[in-house]
């Protein structure tokens, strides 16, 4: 029974390669209009529910800060982002250090930490060239 939930239907395929070959970190909506030239049948619904699934069993990351946009990755090479604080665009940042661990740390209140990550605010280019002189 668990099988079924995990293999590889079409449409989490399609969902996966369209991801994969954007270097934009599209939301899941943007995504979706992508997916559904190669399958206009398929739903918001089920775009949203297969990277949910995709994230949390590790094939893709899911890109979240507070007040933001959820995104998503489909690079899982070691890399950190940065996000422009005007209009919301991730980049990557590829010259990859290790991502700061707890070694050393007091962390109150919590049991393990299982994951750290870096994320830079920037202003992309567009929104530079937008900003009038000297407004950055």
């Amino acid at each position: 029974m668990a099988q079924a939930h995990t293999r590889m239907t079409r449409q989490r395929a399609v969902i996966l390669e369209e991801l994969r070959k954007s270097r934009m970190h599209p939301t899941a909506d943007e995504l979706y209009s992508r997916v559904r030239e190669r399958l206009p049948r398929i739903s918001l619904g089920t775009v949203y529910r297969n990277l949910d699934f995709l994230a949390d069993s590790g094939e893709i990351r899911r890109l979240e800060a507070a007040g933001s946009i959820r995104r998503f990755d489909g690079d899982m090479t070691q890399h950190q982002h940065v996000r422009c604080v005007y209009c919301g665009r991730i980049g990557d940042v590829m010259q990859v250090r290790e991502a700061p661990t707890v070694d050393g740390m007091r962390v109150e209140g919590f049991a393990e930490v299982l994951s750290s990550r870096v994320e830079f605010d920037g202003i992309c280019k567009m929104c530079a060239a937008a900003l009038p002189a000297g407004a950055e």
